[in-house]
């Protein structure tokens, strides 16, 4: 099963990875430039590739794409074969929530598949509630709208959960 991590730069995409992968993750990560080196110092470029066996014969594959918007050719070439997805959104940053609807848009274009959106950075100052972060993405009523949950990118545990609540979505979506 082949799913996409993607998000704004921060929102803790290769974490994610390297907190589950049982493999050495693959990365591309380079020196930041321009606004994401006022977040961190390396960035990914292209791509990250981690593995988790999560259940006898079912491994999940996952690939991390870049937060910057100049390297979208990845995001289409990533999602379009993906089985489902998930966006995650810095909730301490509102000045990146234009951006991750914009992502949001692009993969809902791209390819019709189960979509959850985590939250991290939920213990940060400043950090927006789930309903106001849902409400900034777009989503104004609660029916309408994909999974949300929050987790902390650093914690396996955390990130298992999410993975655990994006399956039983995507089981969810592929039985209706």
């Amino acid at each position: 099963m082949r799913l996409v991590v993607t998000g704004t730069v921060g929102a803790g995409k290769s974490t994610f990875i390297r907190s589950v992968s049982e493999i050495a993750v693959v990365d591309t990560d380079r020196v930041a430039t321009g606004p994401a080196a006022e977040i961190k110092t390396r960035t990914t470029v292209a791509m990250d590739f981690g593995r988790l066996q999560f259940a006898p014969g079912m491994a999940l594959h996952l690939y991390g794409t870049p937060g910057q918007s100049r390297f979208d050719f990845m995001w289409d070439i990533l999602i379009r074969r993906a089985h489902a997805y998930i966006l995650l959104v810095a909730a301490h940053r509102p000045s990146d929530f234009r951006l991750a609807r914009r992502i949001l848009a692009f993969m809902n274009q791209r390819a019709q598949i189960p979509v959850l959106i985590g939250l991290t950075h939920m213990d940060c100052e400043g950090a927006w509630s789930v309903e106001n972060v849902a409400i900034a993405l777009g989503f104004l009523d609660e029916k309408d709208r994909p999974p949300f949950v929050t987790l902390n990118a650093n914690q396996k545990e955390s990130v298992v959960n999410a993975l655990i609540v994006l399956i039983e979505h995507f089981m969810q979506s592929s039985v209706m």
